[in-house]
């Protein structure tokens, strides 16, 4: 079952004083902030979603930026809970540092919940181009095993169009200079 939070938006808390309700997020929102947010992060390479995410990410390209971001919402505030992979050679503690912060910036803005918990732990280190060449999904090998039979079938025409044209023309060149009947 989804969390969601609550916001008690009674009296007190506005201008017209008959008007009554609640402020409810569901996690996946606060999931969607918190990804967005550290999409851009120099030295996340990816928040890593476990094995059943990672498979489902390697079949299909996916822009979901949930995958992998677990929150815990509660009526005022926020924890958040996720596994990441870090780009060789940075400062892991200072990717970290900006997470907490744009988390807490950014879930602070929008919702006016606070972040009190981020926890962060490090499954894997990867080069950029390890990380790179690891994402490429089956959809992306599949399309380009399509565009290289296509390109392979492009050529054999064109090969057999010129034969044809060769052979066509050896023809006419026996059919001009000697009958083939007698």
């Amino acid at each position: 079952m989804e969390n969601t939070t609550t916001m008690n938006t009674g009296a007190a808390n506005t201008a017209n004083t008959n008007v009554r309700g609640e402020l409810t997020y569901e996690d996946k929102v606060i999931q969607k902030i918190v990804g967005i947010a550290i999409e851009h992060i120099d030295g996340l390479l990816t928040v890593d979603g476990g094995f059943f995410s990672n498979i489902k990410e390697k079949l299909v390209n996916s822009d979901d930026v949930t995958t992998g971001i677990n929150t815990e919402v509660g009526k005022k505030q926020v924890a958040v809970d996720m596994d990441i992979v870090a780009e060789y050679g940075k400062d892991i503690e200072k990717i970290y540092d900006e997470m907490k912060d744009l988390i807490v910036e950014e879930v602070k803005n929008m919702t006016h919940l606070d972040v009190i918990e981020v926890n962060v732990n490090v499954v894997d280190i990867k080069s950029r181009a390890e990380y790179e060449q690891d994402s490429e999904t089956v959809q992306d090998k599949v399309g380009s095993a399509a565009e290289s039979t296509g390109d392979f079938a492009s050529k054999q025409t064109t090969k057999a169009r010129k034969a044809i044209g060769r052979g066509t023309d050896k023809v006419r060149d026996n059919v001009e200079s000697e009958p083939r009947v007698k």
